[in-house]
């Protein structure tokens, strides 16, 4: 009798334990790693080792030494990896699966992130192998996203391993793909678009542009701007002067620069004098003796030599706590002077949301910053009321007698907060300096920089706020130009219109055309040999600039008729 064949039921299922509850997140990232990729390079027992889900978690690095136990790294602590020791036969069997070494004496594993980084003995011969395991990380951007959409340079600082190159890696990914700008990757070591001909997926459409030898990276940079059009250009690890004047050329050409740079915070690299310039320098100044006394401070003082070349700075504490300088010329300004500054910190909390608050909204800071200069909307004027600058022809009363609410809130597009600090109290104006076109009641702007950031036009156009442009950054040209705004909220100057731009200092402007004058002769006629034509000015004004002139040693002569008659300065 044929028997029915029994169908067995499987056996009861175990009741199943829900896991433990656990917290969110710290954010919402997807991290990719292509870590078996890795493993395959790498000795049996060493590749055996890492098979665990608990040990590839977080991994950092394998570091594989000659006559030492193999060892895994990560966050905090370093694990053995079983007990026999690395021979010369391991070594030589993963330089065989990797490809060809570097002149930085790495190498990678092609269309992966991972980088293996080469110890070799004094005839060459290769000792030690550190393979670092390469993520892309997708959502670390959030932390820097509004820095992006400006358009202005961004440098990148913070130790090694905190993930600055993996933010680069995912900011190169974001301008190219969800902003649509052209983006070229200058890829030295073949860490940030991974190894091969064609780059990795990370960088999105991102163009990559490959290194020969590491000293030759400016060069590359410099190529870069010449032959590929780009709009944005991201490097990584900006460590020797030459590559730091490639940046500022490519940045005085209009192009955006996203760069990591050696150095731990930005007070590290002002003191770098390799890399300052990138922070826009430290010059010695010998003051005289009357602003020495101003300033309570000694005649020979260091001082910015130029604008940064990235306006924009982030210090990376963690993977989820940056600090953000939105004005580095500032920050720079205020470490020279011994004034701690304070850069806006950014955190992930454990839901994954970004929070923000200010460097002064922590009490243990708050007592070591008593001369207030922050990016924050602050009144300016009364913390320095304490330094009295009267005017014996006309005394006025102090500022602290003009209510806050009726201070003129005035927003500075390429002028120097110093210097308008300095305007505001020594003419005892009731005005107010912000942080944001929108908080503000008028514009006073650089011409130049109207030029080079148009948002700034744009932003007052939509909140109606009028822009009132002067020539230079100049202690005169600002005092003539905030007290015109003054003039013009009173009603004094009827031609003001809101979103109109006018340039103080025009007309019969004495103060402004012999500024002209001298910088003209100073920065054009006297080093360049160059003739250079002024602005048309009134008869007066232009026998004032001749006789400026004329204490230089130089010649002139007029041109024009009429209401274009102006003045032209020739060399010896």
């Amino acid at each position: 009798m044929a028997r029915t064949p029994v169908q067995e039921s499987p056996p009861e299922a175990a009741p199943i334990t829900p896991p433990p509850i656990q917290p969110p997140p710290i954010s919402t990232q997807r991290i990719t790693d292509d870590l078996d990729r890795l493993l395959e390079v790498l000795p049996a027992a060493v590749r055996d080792a890492l098979q665990a889900p608990a040990a590839r978690d977080q991994l950092l690095e394998v570091v594989l030494d000659l006559g030492r136990v193999p060892e895994a790294r990560y966050p905090g602590r370093a694990v053995a990896l079983g007990e026999a020791v690395v021979d010369r036969s391991d070594l030589e069997a993963v330089v065989q699966r990797l490809g060809a070494f570097g002149g930085d004496n790495r190498a990678g594993i092609e269309r992966t992130l991972h980088r293996i980084s080469a110890i070799r003995n004094r005839t060459g011969a290769i000792v030690g192998l550190t393979c670092r395991v390469g993520r892309a990380v997708f959502g670390t951007v959030a932390m820097v996203r509004d820095l992006m959409d400006s358009g202005q340079s961004l440098l990148l600082m913070g130790r090694p391993g905190v993930g600055k190159t993996t933010a680069l890696r995912e900011i190169a990914r974001v301008l190219a793909d969800e902003l649509g700008k052209r983006v070229v990757v200058i890829d030295t070591s073949n860490e940030i678009a991974g190894d091969g001909d064609i780059p990795h997926p990370a960088i999105g459409r991102a163009r990559r542009m490959q290194v020969a030898r590491p000293e030759l990276q400016h060069q590359v940079m410099i190529e870069a701007v010449e032959n590929h059009m780009p709009e944005v250009i991201v490097i990584d690890e900006i460590g020797t002067e030459l590559e730091a004047q490639a940046a500022r050329t490519i940045a005085e050409r209009g192009v955006m620069l996203v760069a990591t740079a050696h150095g731990n915070e930005l007070a590290n690299l002002v003191k770098n004098p390799t890399l300052s310039d990138l922070v826009g320098g430290i010059e010695s100044v010998t003051l005289g003796d009357e602003e020495a006394r101003r300033r309570r401070s000694q005649k020979t003082v260091l001082e910015r030599a130029a604008e940064p070349t990235f306006p924009l700075a982030v210090e990376m504490h963690s993977r989820h706590r940056w600090s953000v300088h939105r004005d580095v010329a500032r920050t720079v300004d205020l470490l020279l002077r011994g004034q701690l500054p304070k850069p806006q910190v950014r955190e992930l909390d454990g839901d994954g949301r970004l929070q923000l608050r200010e460097a002064a909204d922590s009490p243990a800071e708050a007592p070591q910053r008593p001369r207030l200069a922050a990016p924050a909307p602050v009144i300016r004027a009364a913390p320095l009321a304490a330094v009295p600058m009267p005017d014996p022809d006309a005394p006025r009363p102090e500022p602290s007698a003009t209510p806050p609410a009726a201070a003129l809130q005035v927003f500075c597009a390429g002028v120097s907060d110093t210097l308008a600090e300095q305007a505001i109290r020594s003419r005892r104006l009731a005005v107010q300096l912000c942080d944001a076109v929108e908080e503000a009641d008028a514009v006073l702007a650089v011409r130049q920089q109207l030029g080079r950031d148009p948002q700034v036009r744009r932003s007052a156009q939509a909140a109606a706020v009028p822009i009132l442009v002067i020539k230079a950054d100049t202690l005169p040209q600002i005092q003539r130009g905030l007290e015109r705004l003054l003039q013009r909220r009173g009603g004094d100057d009827p031609a003001a219109e809101p979103g109109s731009a006018a340039a103080s200092g025009s007309g019969d402007d004495e103060l402004a055309a012999l500024e002209e004058c001298r910088l003209a002769v100073e920065q054009l006629v006297l080093p360049q040999g160059r003739p250079v034509e002024l602005l048309p000015r009134s008869p007066r004004v232009r026998q004032l600039q001749a006789e400026l002139a004329a204490h230089y040693q130089v010649a002139t002569a007029e041109f024009g008729s009429g209401s274009q008659q102006r003045l032209r300065i020739f060399p010896r």
